[in-house]
């Protein structure tokens, strides 16, 4: 890979998988649900739905829905702005990486089932320099991890 070229924040072995084939659109929520409930395959994932669909789903299963629009997006103070609107984080949130991963990683605030962060609009690089897109990449996996870990969904939809 070229220095310079621009790396997508989802891994290789994600990026053209998505969470729900496009067929899933007229399923039964419930099925959304069940699948949404599966801690052991929560991770980044290209949305197979509607928007509309994962709300209704991420409702009836009692999940936290942060919906993050990154439309424009340039730099990581921008992505870290957006995010914390996003999930609502407390009013110390620090807006550096280590918060990020921090406030993703406890969520007191946000008491729910399981968790799904919506980015929409996302380019492939979320407006980052490789660097900070290598660091929110892993940010995000990590929170799936820990999540995981403690048997409770974390999801991350890029749509």
């Amino acid at each position: 890979m070229q220095k310079n070229s621009p790396t997508p924040i989802l891994p290789q072995n994600e990026r053209g998988q998505s969470f729900l084939p496009p067929s899933a659109e007229g399923r039964d929520v419930t099925a959304l649900v069940q699948q949404l409930g599966n801690p052991e395959a929560a991770g980044s994932y290209k949305l197979g739905c509607s928007v509309d669909t994962l709300r209704s789903a991420v409702e009836a299963a009692g999940f936290a829905l942060f919906d993050a629009d990154l439309k424009g997006i340039k730099g990581k103070q921008n992505l870290l702005d957006v995010l914390a609107r996003a999930a609502d984080f407390p009013s110390e949130f620090g807006a550096n990486w280590d918060a990020l991963a921090d406030a993703l990683c406890d969520l007191s605030w946000r008491r729910a089932n399981g968790y799904v962060l919506l980015l929409r609009n996302a380019s492939d690089t979320l407006g980052l320099s490789a660097n900070d897109r290598e660091i929110a990449q892993d940010i995000l996996a990590d929170t799936a991890v820990y999540w995981r870990q403690r048997k409770k969904p974390f999801w991350i939809f890029f749509s």
